[in-house]
């Protein structure tokens, strides 16, 4: 039976892991706009994100149990962690800058133009096309391999849990490291739940949009939206 201390230190993980997860939009929106840029299946952008999600408490759990292993104080797993939160953010505006520009570049390439064609029977038409979309043309972009989902793996990586590191020192210092699995799970199940929520949610929804005119620049917005988030993480502590 678990005591009143241990149930209210699962609790707090809980809350910790919703309320972490919900304030960062770094978290679930570089899922949601590249998923509709590249058109993923639901199940598709699902899976990435849980993967991504999983590699983002993975990390700071290991940088846990080697803060257990060798007695290292919560303050510098901290300091650590503020290191890696910079470079994930650094990381994110680079990622986002990148790929707005790519997207911009891919959008006026696939903006429709007209191509006069001539027959030897005189028939003679003009053909209107996007070369990315319509036409037949190979293009080495598209034959790339697709590194996005990892780039996304990468920086989640680095990107820091810093509430999980104090709630899981706090039972690791009495030596109940029974507990200390038990808050570890609770707070990455409710991250990975709540980005997978989020993420479902709101792909389901944007996907009811209809952009039309500027379904063109959807690379190019997922690129501007995942440079935002990383601003907000590097400048307003997001």
């Amino acid at each position: 039976m678990m005591s009143q201390e241990l149930i209210l230190l699962v609790i707090t993980s809980a809350s910790m892991g919703f309320i972490h997860t919900l304030l960062g939009p770094d978290h679930y929106l570089p899922f949601i706009v590249i998923s509709r840029a590249r058109k993923w299946s639901l199940i598709k952008t699902s899976w990435i994100t849980f993967l991504c999600g999983l590699g983002h408490i993975g990390s700071s759990v290991l940088l846990g149990i080697i803060g257990i292993m060798f007695g290292i104080e919560v303050s510098k797993l901290k300091m650590l962690e503020s290191v890696r939160g910079n470079i994930a953010g650094w990381l994110f505006i680079a990622f986002g800058l990148v790929y707005f520009v790519w997207g911009l570049r891919r959008a006026f390439r696939n903006q429709p133009h007209e191509h006069l064609h001539f027959h030897n029977s005189g028939d003679n038409h003009i053909h209107k096309h996007t070369h990315i979309k319509e036409h037949t043309h190979i293009h080495n972009e598209e034959e790339a391999v697709n590194l996005t989902p990892w780039i996304l793996f990468t920086i989640f990586v680095f990107g820091p849990c810093e509430p999980l590191i104090p709630l899981i020192m706090y039972p690791a210092a009495k030596g109940n490291f029974w507990d200390v699995a038990l808050v570890t799970g609770v707070f990455g199940a409710t991250t990975i739940i709540t980005m997978l929520s989020i993420v479902i949610i709101m792909s389901l929804g944007v996907n009811l949009v209809r952009l039309k005119k500027i379904e063109r620049y959807s690379h190019a917005l997922a690129g501007a939206t995942i440079f935002l988030c990383g601003v907000a993480i590097q400048f307003l502590g997001l």
